[in-house]
Protein backbone atom coordinates (compact mmCIF):
# COMPACT_ATOMS: atom_id res chain seq x y z
CA UNK A 1 0.00 0.00 0.00
CA UNK A 2 3.07 1.89 -0.12
CA UNK A 3 2.03 4.26 -3.55
CA UNK A 4 -1.51 4.33 -1.53
CA UNK A 5 0.33 5.66 1.42
CA UNK A 6 2.52 8.53 -0.64
CA UNK A 7 -0.69 9.23 -2.68
CA UNK A 8 -2.41 10.90 1.18
CA UNK A 9 1.15 11.86 2.21
CA UNK A 10 0.81 9.70 5.15
CA UNK A 11 3.90 7.80 7.20
CA UNK A 12 2.58 4.77 8.45
CA UNK A 13 3.56 3.62 11.97
CA UNK A 14 0.90 0.90 12.66
CA UNK A 15 0.59 -1.09 9.39
CA UNK A 16 -1.75 -4.15 11.29
CA UNK A 17 -4.48 -1.14 11.49
CA UNK A 18 -4.12 -0.38 7.53
CA UNK A 19 -4.42 -4.26 6.45
CA UNK A 20 -7.68 -4.75 8.92
CA UNK A 21 -9.38 -1.89 7.43
CA UNK A 22 -8.79 -3.88 3.81
CA UNK A 23 -10.08 -6.88 5.25
CA UNK A 24 -13.87 -8.05 4.55
CA UNK A 25 -15.53 -10.12 6.70
CA UNK A 26 -15.90 -12.79 3.82
CA UNK A 27 -11.72 -12.71 3.87
CA UNK A 28 -11.92 -12.84 7.48
CA UNK A 29 -14.13 -15.96 7.53
CA UNK A 30 -12.60 -17.73 5.09
CA UNK A 31 -9.48 -17.28 6.70
CA UNK A 32 -10.41 -17.88 10.48
CA UNK A 33 -8.95 -15.12 11.31
CA UNK A 34 -10.53 -12.97 14.43
CA UNK A 35 -10.96 -9.59 13.20
CA UNK A 36 -12.78 -7.79 9.99
CA UNK A 37 -13.01 -3.91 9.12
CA UNK A 38 -16.55 -2.90 10.56
CA UNK A 39 -15.20 -1.68 13.97
CA UNK A 40 -12.60 0.66 12.26
CA UNK A 41 -15.87 1.70 10.13
CA UNK A 42 -17.95 2.55 12.76
CA UNK A 43 -15.15 4.67 14.08
CA UNK A 44 -14.10 6.05 10.71
CA UNK A 45 -17.86 6.64 9.90
CA UNK A 46 -17.84 9.39 13.09
CA UNK A 47 -14.48 11.34 12.44
CA UNK A 48 -15.80 11.89 8.92
CA UNK A 49 -18.97 12.98 9.72
CA UNK A 50 -17.09 14.92 12.92
CA UNK A 51 -14.29 16.85 10.25
CA UNK A 52 -16.94 17.10 7.41
CA UNK A 53 -19.11 19.14 9.41
CA UNK A 54 -16.67 21.35 11.01
CA UNK A 55 -15.64 22.15 7.49
CA UNK A 56 -19.03 22.97 6.47
CA UNK A 57 -19.90 24.97 9.52
CA UNK A 58 -16.69 27.12 9.08
CA UNK A 59 -17.49 27.61 5.80
CA UNK A 60 -20.91 28.10 5.10
CA UNK A 61 -22.99 30.80 6.78
CA UNK A 62 -26.26 28.45 6.46
CA UNK A 63 -29.36 26.73 8.93
CA UNK A 64 -28.99 23.61 11.09
CA UNK A 65 -30.84 21.99 8.44
CA UNK A 66 -29.30 22.96 5.33
CA UNK A 67 -25.74 21.87 6.66
CA UNK A 68 -27.31 18.90 7.86
CA UNK A 69 -28.01 17.76 4.15
CA UNK A 70 -24.71 19.21 2.60
CA UNK A 71 -23.11 17.01 5.22
CA UNK A 72 -25.37 13.74 4.09
CA UNK A 73 -24.41 14.52 0.65
CA UNK A 74 -20.21 14.64 1.22
CA UNK A 75 -20.58 11.26 3.69
CA UNK A 76 -23.32 8.99 2.11
CA UNK A 77 -22.30 5.69 0.66
CA UNK A 78 -22.31 7.09 -3.12
CA UNK A 79 -19.86 9.51 -1.83
CA UNK A 80 -17.73 7.15 0.20
CA UNK A 81 -17.78 5.13 -2.73
CA UNK A 82 -16.26 7.55 -5.68
CA UNK A 83 -13.54 8.76 -2.76
CA UNK A 84 -12.41 4.99 -2.41
CA UNK A 85 -12.63 4.39 -6.27
CA UNK A 86 -10.73 7.63 -6.84
CA UNK A 87 -8.08 6.34 -4.32
CA UNK A 88 -7.73 3.13 -6.30
CA UNK A 89 -8.85 1.25 -3.50
CA UNK A 90 -10.12 -1.91 -5.20
CA UNK A 91 -6.16 -2.93 -5.80
CA UNK A 92 -5.96 -3.58 -1.63
CA UNK A 93 -9.28 -5.01 -0.71
CA UNK A 94 -9.11 -8.88 0.95
CA UNK A 95 -11.83 -10.52 0.03
CA UNK A 96 -13.04 -14.32 0.14
CA UNK A 97 -12.58 -16.59 -3.14
CA UNK A 98 -16.17 -16.62 -3.40
CA UNK A 99 -16.43 -12.90 -3.21
CA UNK A 100 -13.67 -12.41 -5.58
CA UNK A 101 -16.15 -14.15 -8.16
CA UNK A 102 -18.98 -12.14 -7.59
CA UNK A 103 -16.81 -8.82 -7.94
CA UNK A 104 -16.76 -7.87 -4.03
CA UNK A 105 -13.51 -5.76 -4.50
CA UNK A 106 -15.26 -3.86 -6.78
CA UNK A 107 -18.92 -3.30 -5.07
CA UNK A 108 -20.05 -0.03 -4.08
CA UNK A 109 -20.98 -0.91 -0.58
CA UNK A 110 -18.03 -2.90 0.03
CA UNK A 111 -15.60 0.00 -1.09
CA UNK A 112 -17.68 2.68 0.84
CA UNK A 113 -17.25 1.14 3.99
CA UNK A 114 -13.62 0.02 3.52
CA UNK A 115 -13.26 4.34 3.03
CA UNK A 116 -14.65 4.72 6.57
CA UNK A 117 -12.47 2.12 7.94
CA UNK A 118 -9.29 3.55 6.07
CA UNK A 119 -10.19 6.96 8.02
CA UNK A 120 -10.73 5.02 11.00
CA UNK A 121 -7.47 3.49 10.77
CA UNK A 122 -5.47 6.46 10.11
CA UNK A 123 -7.28 8.57 12.78
CA UNK A 124 -5.87 6.14 15.78
CA UNK A 125 -2.79 5.59 14.07
CA UNK A 126 -1.63 9.19 13.29
CA UNK A 127 -4.17 11.15 15.09
CA UNK A 128 -6.61 13.65 14.64
CA UNK A 129 -5.19 16.18 12.83
CA UNK A 130 -3.57 13.97 10.06
CA UNK A 131 -7.12 12.29 9.42
CA UNK A 132 -8.39 16.10 9.16
CA UNK A 133 -6.15 16.77 6.65
CA UNK A 134 -6.31 13.51 4.64
CA UNK A 135 -10.33 13.96 4.45
CA UNK A 136 -10.25 17.02 3.84
CA UNK A 137 -7.87 17.04 1.00
CA UNK A 138 -10.01 14.08 -0.83
CA UNK A 139 -13.90 16.03 -0.15
CA UNK A 140 -12.94 19.79 -0.48
CA UNK A 141 -12.23 19.62 -3.96
CA UNK A 142 -16.20 18.06 -4.86
CA UNK A 143 -17.16 21.00 -2.18
CA UNK A 144 -15.65 24.02 -3.31
CA UNK A 145 -15.39 23.50 -7.15
CA UNK A 146 -18.46 21.45 -8.17
CA UNK A 147 -20.88 21.09 -5.72
CA UNK A 148 -21.26 17.16 -6.70
CA UNK A 149 -24.11 15.94 -6.12
CA UNK A 150 -23.60 12.40 -4.54
CA UNK A 151 -27.24 12.09 -2.62
CA UNK A 152 -30.69 13.36 -3.81
CA UNK A 153 -32.58 13.24 -0.87
CA UNK A 154 -35.98 11.79 -1.63
CA UNK A 155 -36.74 11.27 1.77
CA UNK A 156 -36.64 15.02 2.49
CA UNK A 157 -38.41 15.55 -0.64
CA UNK A 158 -41.67 13.15 0.10
CA UNK A 159 -41.10 14.50 3.92
CA UNK A 160 -42.00 17.79 2.52
CA UNK A 161 -44.78 17.28 0.20
CA UNK A 162 -47.23 15.47 2.70
CA UNK A 163 -46.44 17.64 5.11
CA UNK A 164 -48.27 20.61 3.63
CA UNK A 165 -51.46 18.30 3.29
CA UNK A 166 -50.91 17.38 7.06
CA UNK A 167 -50.17 13.70 6.07
CA UNK A 168 -47.88 11.24 8.08
CA UNK A 169 -45.01 9.31 6.52
CA UNK A 170 -43.29 6.74 8.18
CA UNK A 171 -40.64 3.38 6.67
CA UNK A 172 -40.88 -0.21 7.70
CA UNK A 173 -38.46 -3.19 7.15
CA UNK A 174 -40.12 -5.61 4.88
CA UNK A 175 -37.39 -7.96 3.97
CA UNK A 176 -33.96 -8.94 4.89
CA UNK A 177 -32.10 -11.60 2.94
CA UNK A 178 -28.22 -12.14 2.42
CA UNK A 179 -25.21 -13.09 4.87
CA UNK A 180 -23.80 -10.45 7.66
CA UNK A 181 -21.44 -9.44 4.81
CA UNK A 182 -24.06 -8.97 2.02
CA UNK A 183 -26.95 -8.13 3.58
CA UNK A 184 -30.29 -6.62 0.96
CA UNK A 185 -33.01 -4.60 3.06
CA UNK A 186 -36.37 -3.99 1.45
CA UNK A 187 -38.25 -1.22 2.85
CA UNK A 188 -42.21 0.05 2.43
CA UNK A 189 -42.96 3.33 2.92
CA UNK A 190 -46.24 4.05 3.90
CA UNK A 191 -48.43 7.88 3.79
CA UNK A 192 -50.95 7.51 6.30
CA UNK A 193 -50.83 3.89 6.42
CA UNK A 194 -51.21 3.20 2.67
CA UNK A 195 -47.84 2.13 1.10
CA UNK A 196 -46.48 4.06 -2.27
CA UNK A 197 -43.33 2.60 -2.55
CA UNK A 198 -40.66 0.11 -1.77
CA UNK A 199 -37.37 -0.26 -2.74
CA UNK A 200 -33.89 -2.66 -2.30
CA UNK A 201 -30.71 -1.59 -1.28
CA UNK A 202 -27.76 -2.67 0.31
CA UNK A 203 -28.55 -1.04 3.81
CA UNK A 204 -31.67 0.64 5.09
CA UNK A 205 -30.80 4.16 4.69
CA UNK A 206 -30.25 3.00 0.54
CA UNK A 207 -33.32 1.03 0.78
CA UNK A 208 -35.53 4.15 2.15
CA UNK A 209 -34.16 6.56 -0.63
CA UNK A 210 -35.14 4.08 -3.09
CA UNK A 211 -38.81 3.49 -1.60
CA UNK A 212 -39.46 7.47 -1.36
CA UNK A 213 -38.07 7.87 -5.01
CA UNK A 214 -40.99 5.30 -5.75
CA UNK A 215 -43.82 7.02 -3.75
CA UNK A 216 -42.75 10.55 -5.43
CA UNK A 217 -43.23 9.04 -8.56
CA UNK A 218 -46.81 7.27 -7.82
CA UNK A 219 -48.33 10.59 -6.40
CA UNK A 220 -47.14 12.62 -9.39
CA UNK A 221 -48.57 9.90 -11.41
CA UNK A 222 -51.95 10.56 -8.74
CA UNK A 223 -51.53 14.68 -9.76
Amino acid sequence: MKELFDKININPKNLDLYNLAFSHSSYVNEKNLKDDYERLEYLGDAVLELVTSDYLYNNFNEEEGVLTKLRANYVCENACFTYATLLGFSRYIKVSHGEEKEGGRFKKVILADIFEAFMGAIYLDLGFDTVKRVILSIITPYIENDGTIFLHDYKSELQELVQTEKRTVHYELINETGPAHQKEFTMAVKVDDITYGTGIGTSKKEAEQEAAKNALSKLASLD
